[in-house]
């Protein structure tokens, strides 16, 4: 949606170029996948130096020299550490929150003051499914929520903006399916399931230009009483991409298309866009069905 936007707002508009930009961006957001993978790495290593610091004091307490490590040997940071596929990755693509001390001390922090660490760690045994559990909270509630993460991603990529809170749900997801028996051989979500995945973003975005005369013909035999050149450009697109994904998508319902553009218009436009966008969309449906020109293939979509 992104780059289509900047691409019919551009002077200079090359349909190759403008797909280049889109696949690099989709590179870039798998780069952040392994990049929050790697944040926790360096939040232990962390934790690690201060109870290295505390055993090397010219007094040291009780507790300084007999610390607690259970989340420094927390055996899924361990499994994240040597997985095979994040150091493979990471050799091609150098990445590194060295550069960014205040925010690992900011998230340890904010970390070891929560109830959820201070259960863990309170805890007479902690298995591999309780290791899982509280790095999963860890990323959903306290990573998630750090608006100085936020505000440091934002400034080094364009492209992460409004990647963070996808990206950390993939992390979550990741963790979950880790196995024990895995070890270093434990499975990171690939870039993409298939070729068909690549054929669909080529799809979309390729269709969506060259059909866009159609579509915007389509868009004003639709709507009455308004004038199109009302329409805000974002909502335009929106209709226009859903057409796209509809009628180029054989294997994708109706009504998971329809509800995807209806959210996606709740984040990135008006308030009110999502209501008139259901309104317009499910009244062009309706007619490309009567139509014939809405061809569904597989179980449970012919008809």
């Amino acid at each position: 949606m992104q780059i289509l936007f900047a691409f019919f707002k551009s002077n200079n508009n090359s349909v190759s170029k403008s797909e280049k930009e889109l696949f690099h961006s989709i590179d870039k957001t798998f780069e952040l996948y392994h990049y929050f993978l790697i944040l926790i790495i360096d939040i232990a290593n962390y934790a690690e130096s201060k109870i290295d610091l505390a055993r090397k004091k010219n007094i040291p307490t009780k507790e300084d020299l007999n610390p607690n490590t259970k989340f420094i040997d927390n055996k899924i940071i361990n499994q994240i550490s040597i997985n095979k596929q994040l150091k493979t990755y990471l050799n091609n693509v150098k990445l590194s929150w060295v550069n960014n001390p205040e925010l690992i001390k900011n998230l340890y922090l904010k970390i070891i003051e929560s109830e959820d660490y201070k259960s863990y760690m309170q805890a007479d045994n902690c298995t591999y499914s309780d290791d899982k559990k509280f790095i999963m909270k860890i990323f959903e509630k306290h990573i998630a929520n750090s608006e100085l993460l936020f505000q440091t991603i934002e400034e080094q990529s364009i492209y992460w903006n409004d990647d963070i809170e996808f990206v950390l749900s993939m992390i979550i997801k990741t963790i979950k399916k880790f196995n024990e028996k895995d070890e270093e051989k434990a499975e990171l979500l690939k870039l993409y399931k298939s070729e068909d995945d690549i054929e669909f973003i080529k799809t979309i975005f390729r269709k969506t230009i060259l059909n866009h005369e159609d579509n915007v013909e389509l868009i004003r035999k639709n709507i009455t009483n308004w004038d199109i050149d009302r329409i805000a450009f974002m909502d335009m697109l929106l209709i226009e991409i859903a057409i796209t994904e509809i009628k180029e998508m054989p294997s994708i319902p109706i009504k998971v298309s329809f509800n995807e553009y209806l959210e996606i218009a709740k984040f990135y436009s008006t308030g009110k866009s999502s209501i008139f966008i259901n309104g317009i969309l499910d009244k062009i449906i309706n007619n490309l069905k009567a139509e014939n020109k809405i061809i569904k293939k597989g179980k449970g979509l012919i008809g």
